[in-house]
């Protein structure tokens, strides 16, 4: 198993919760990962009801859960197990500039800005499949091990 599948697998996240497909690079600096949005899912439902569109709370934590969450792993891989982390989202500050639609793919970067005391803060964006920028902000969170 590689290391990128060795961090999703190590996600406390799970269906329908996650948010993460593909980690395409992981470095000491940032990742790089895809998501795709999945028709079926219940939240498009009812936002909005004719018109449907992922909620700003789903795609900060997709943002999240990619460009930080994931990044905090890594970054402590030096410790005994990656799969017993507790997280806790400290702090976000999200523009949104498009809509994501039930079925859309979105990649998202992320760039370190600190990592220091088990608290990451990150610069995160997310593009669509052209390229073009959905949002963008900065994501901060705790990363501890369970014991």
């Amino acid at each position: 198993m590689n290391q990128n599948t060795q961090i999703i697998n190590s996600l406390p996240y799970a269906e329908p919760f996650l948010f993460v497909d593909e980690l395409e690079e992981v470095t000491e600096n940032g990742t790089s990962g895809t998501y795709t949005f999945r028709a079926d899912a219940d939240f498009y439902s009812g936002h909005f009801k004719d018109n449907p569109v992922t909620p700003g709370v789903i795609l900060t934590e997709c943002m999240a859960q990619i460009g930080v969450v994931c990044l905090g792993i890594f970054l402590m891989k030096d410790q005994e197990n990656l799969s017993n982390y507790q997280v806790a989202l400290s702090s976000t500050e999200v523009d949104f500039f498009l809509p994501v639609f039930p079925g859309e793919k979105v990649t998202v970067t992320s760039e370190k800005v600190y990592f220091r005391f088990q608290k990451l803060k990150c610069k995160v964006r997310m593009h669509n499949a052209e390229g073009k920028l959905i949002c963008r902000g900065e994501i901060s969170g705790m990363l501890r091990r369970h014991e």
